[in-house]
């Protein structure tokens, strides 16, 4: 009896282990609607090259503050860029710590992450780091500003490097802080005799439309400015500026996918369908002409801006909406280009232009667009392309489609084949009229 050991009543089984969840559950704090960045979800990371979501030179925000060697040196010219914030705006230190200290529990619910930093960690990070775009922002805008010493526009000019890291999802701050932080100063730019208030959408308008490569951002500002459209962040910007519709599907638009395979550019190009450039700026506008058989997409560029571009806002995208606009779109155009043969077909046409080197584009073009979508998710009952996918199943699947481009690439190739395919059968007809005559006509008597 020496050897058992009788549980008290006092002392209940479990009781230290109920405590310390309830500790835990009680600690947990509500999940914010304020939500606006996440860390890139690893099923995206584990099919794509990491630096396309993780900044090289410099960290903005809590997610990779001095996450490696090469982020922290740039830390002392966020410094730096913070003095030249303080004194344009002749406020102090003390007043921008304590703005931002009573914006603190704002900020933190904008991250999915739980931030282990203090207060005081945290405050600091937010203020050095905000300050550090509105001043990139301002000096890109008025050249004036920039230090002959600097080294993000001068020496060893590293703007290049530090516009893609403000691309990236987890190197977002919320636009609301920079809204605010720049609000608090009355700013304004002399030209002549007018002045004209500048405003933090001002400067990120001009920023965004003199490094993107495209002209989208100009075409959608406006929208953007008088809609209700308000900006999360840089990468909501962008997202919203180039890869989102015009307009959303009807109703009574199918967005049920009948087939799940769809014939690539150069399978359609074979059935005697043609491409041509959409005049169309926005990127969903992929539209086919069943009558005349022309397939209309807008430009696309191959560069390392577009896949920061597109990668990133498919990640926020999958992280924070119920559409799927990018996703339906990467989906399509790795439906269309599946090899070599489809991507230089398009670079023919003019529909999408290569700013890679040529050996490079040869070697990875398709590839490119292909890899785009990684991670994308296939709805077939709620296909934002679905129509067009049909549309163009149908086309290819008509045999007298493919007999009559097979019969216009063989030998209608150029004016000359049309002009020997004619003589050709004219002179057809000619031996076969000859022929004719001479079987139908009498055979002379012999006397």
């Amino acid at each position: 009896m020496s050897n058992i050991h009788l549980i008290g009543v006092e002392d209940p089984p479990h009781v230290p282990l109920v405590d310390s969840m309830g500790k835990d559950l009680r600690s947990l704090s509500p999940l914010s609607p304020e939500c606006v960045i996440y860390k890139v979800p690893e099923r995206l990371l584990r099919r794509v090259k990491k630096n396309a979501c993780t900044p090289k030179v410099v960290s903005i925000g809590p997610l990779h503050h001095c996450g490696n060697r090469a982020l922290r040196a740039m830390e002392e010219h966020k410094l730096r860029y913070l003095g030249d914030f303080i004194r344009q705006t002749g406020e102090s230190l003390e007043f921008f710590l304590d703005f931002v200290r009573n914006k603190e529990a704002k900020l933190r619910g904008c991250y999915a992450e739980t931030m282990q930093f203090s207060v005081d960690e945290f405050v600091k990070i937010i203020l050095v780091d905000a300050a550090f775009v509105v001043e990139v922002l301002l000096k890109s805008f008025i050249p004036k500003l920039q230090d002959e010493n600097d080294r993000i526009f001068k020496k060893p000019w590293l703007i290049q490097d530090v516009w893609t890291d403000m691309l990236l999802l987890e190197n977002q701050l919320p636009f609301f802080i920079l809204e605010d932080l720049f609000g608090e100063v009355h700013w304004s730019q002399s030209d002549g005799e007018e002045t004209a208030t500048l405003t933090i959408n001002k400067l990120t308008e001009e920023f965004f439309k003199s490094r993107m490569e495209s002209p989208r951002i100009e075409d959608r500002w406006e929208e953007i400015c008088s809609g209700d459209f308000k900006i999360k962040h840089f990468v909501d910007l962008l997202r919203h500026v180039q890869l989102k519709p015009v307009k959303e599907r009807s109703e009574s638009e199918q967005m049920k996918l009948k087939k799940l395979t769809m014939p690539s550019v150069t399978e359609l190009h074979e059935a005697g369908v043609r491409f041509q450039v959409s005049r169309s700026k926005n990127l969903f506008d992929i539209i086919f002409d069943k009558k005349k058989g022309i397939l209309k997409i807008p430009s696309f560029i191959l560069s390392a801006e577009t896949e920061l571009t597109i990668r990133n806002s498919l990640a926020f995208e999958q992280c924070h909406y119920s559409e799927k606009h990018i996703n339906d779109y990467v989906i399509i155009m790795n439906r269309l280009v599946d090899t070599r043969k489809d991507i230089e077909l398009l670079v023919k046409e003019g529909i999408v232009e290569n700013r890679f080197s040529y050996t490079r584009e040869l070697r990875e073009g398709s590839n490119f667009l292909n890899k785009l979508a990684d991670g994308a998710i296939l709805d077939e009952n709620n296909f934002y392309f679905a129509s067009l996918s049909e549309e163009l199943n149908a086309y290819y699947n008509t045999s007298w489609h493919k007999w009559k481009a097979n019969l216009k690439q063989k030998y209608f190739i150029t004016p000359w084949s049309d002009i020997s395919l004619l003589a050709a059968v004219f002179l057809l007809i000619l031996i076969q009229t000859v022929c004719s005559v001479i079987s139908l006509a009498p055979l002379p008597t012999s006397k």
